[in-house]
């Protein structure tokens, strides 16, 4: 089809991995899949050194390898557009999708890079990792025992990835903004709004739902840069916030 793309896949980023086997385990779905984009934040420094670690990763011990090592969740997604976070959590006021819907809108978007992100293994996403997610998602299972390994989730969003890769094209559009440069329009709105008498100090909550708002619009580079500049030219004509 003219002007069509294929679906960007997604990046992987696994917060604080405690278990070894699930790493191979990943691997190796990653490599059914198509996937080559993984980053492991703040693991056990001596988790990727385990003997054996090979031994899940059949014919995928090349992505043990490149595997990116990170300190920080802020660092793996800075350049990413759409951040999708797993969890069985119900957080008031956060939709959450199934791994085919995100599947479906990751495949009628635009982003360069985009990822899909999963907690430790005993605890998932905590509550400060769920707000630097801009979308939420879930794998609908049984009451009776509602959460899966770490390797199968991976698995069930890279299947459903895949599978809807494979019968969409996507029509190719401007470039959305990025992590960073959602948290730059992030500080602006901030401070205006503080200036502006809008926001209390701790009023933290109120500018998650504005950001939200934002990042359900697929703001683009270039609309970023014009919230950036108009809140910075609102901001000069405010008096300074208290500190």
């Amino acid at each position: 089809m003219l002007g069509a793309h294929v679906m960007t896949p997604p990046r992987l980023v696994l917060l604080r991995p405690r278990n070894a086997d699930n790493l191979g385990s990943i691997a190796r779905v990653m490599k059914n899949f198509g996937l080559s984009d993984w980053v492991v934040v703040s693991p056990n420094p001596k988790l990727l050194e385990v003997p054996g670690l090979h031994r899940l990763a059949v014919k995928s011990g090349d992505l043990l390898e490149t595997v990116r090592r990170v300190d920080t969740f802020e660092e793996a997604i800075a350049d990413c557009s759409w951040v999708v976070g797993t969890t069985m959590r119900l957080i008031d006021g956060r939709r959450r999708q199934t791994p085919r819907e995100v599947a479906v809108e990751a495949a009628d978007r635009n982003d360069e890079k985009w990822a899909v992100v999963f907690g430790d293994e005993r605890n998932g996403l905590t509550t400060d990792d769920v707000r630097q997610c801009h979308a939420l998602s879930f794998i609908p299972s049984s009451d009776e025992q509602p959460s899966l390994n770490l390797a199968q989730a991976v698995c069930v969003y890279a299947y459903e990835v895949a599978m809807t890769s494979r019968t969409t094209q996507p029509s190719p559009g401007p470039a959305l903004a990025d992590d960073a440069t959602f948290r730059t329009v992030r500080a602006s709105l901030e401070a205006t709004l503080r200036s502006a008498n809008f926001l209390q100090h701790d009023d933290r909550h109120a500018m998650d739902d504005l950001m939200t708002t934002l990042q359900r619009s697929r703001l683009t580079k270039k609309e970023a840069g014009l919230w950036i500049a108009a809140l910075k030219s609102i901001g000069k004509k405010l008096p300074a916030s208290a500190p």
